[in-house]
């Protein structure tokens, strides 16, 4: 990888996604830069997995750090979530100090909450709405004042993030519904599944905040 070209980080995300494409077509694997997740439903088929993509990349001349890997795991955490059969969570790690965040007194402190936020977004219904008076502090054109409304929204997001909601993952040949919502500054649906207690589970969160124009 060449460090020193502006565009190495997706040179080396091409190059990954091309020598391993076939197994990313076939669906049990996916890779970010150098992590590799690969997934299978049964012992045997993991195995065979393992083999294939240990062999693609020895022909291609790349290492692997066996400290830094996993194999025959049924829970991993992978890209800042804890994927396991059927769920995915929040990386435990993360949310640690999540409870002893306190309130931004700057614009660069709000930018790095949301920056956490943003993150896991996709856990938490109506973000964008929740989030509009943090967001309104970082405009240029807003002047920085603490106010009610975006203590409330602080601490409701915190209150979110620490109730660990827990994701599942989506069944393409089973019946899902999208449920949609939309306030005066922001837009928003989450994706459900019925799983076997006939609950209807979020399988993920969008949402959006909307211009003046929208």
């Amino acid at each position: 990888m060449f460090f020193r070209l502006s565009n190495s980080l997706a040179t080396f995300q091409a190059f990954m996604n091309d020598i391993l494409s076939n197994f990313i077509d076939e669906g049990w694997c996916i890779v970010y830069m150098d992590d590799i997740l690969i997934f299978s439903e049964d012992p045997e088929a993991h195995r065979e997995r393992t083999k294939r993509l240990m062999q693609r990349i020895q022909k291609h001349d790349l290492y692997l750090k066996p400290e830094k890997c996993e194999f025959d795991v049924k829970e991993v955490i992978f890209l800042g979530m804890v994927i396991r059969s059927g769920y995915i969570a929040m990386d435990p790690i993360k949310l640690a100090g999540i409870a002893e965040w306190e309130a931004p007194r700057t614009v660069k402190g709000v930018r790095s909450f949301l920056g956490f936020g943003n993150f896991y977004r996709k856990f938490i219904g109506r973000y964008s709405h929740i989030a509009k008076p943090l967001h309104d502090l970082t405009k240029k054109s807003q002047k920085f004042e603490w106010t009610p409304g975006c203590q409330a929204a602080f601490d409701l997001l915190k209150k979110k993030f620490l109730s660990e909601p827990i994701l599942i993952m989506l069944n393409v040949d089973k019946p899902f519904i999208i449920e949609a919502d939309t306030s005066k500054w922001a837009t928003g649906a989450v994706l459900r599944q019925q799983e076997a207690d006939n609950k209807w589970h979020p399988c993920g969160y969008l949402s959006k905040s909307l211009s003046q124009t929208e």
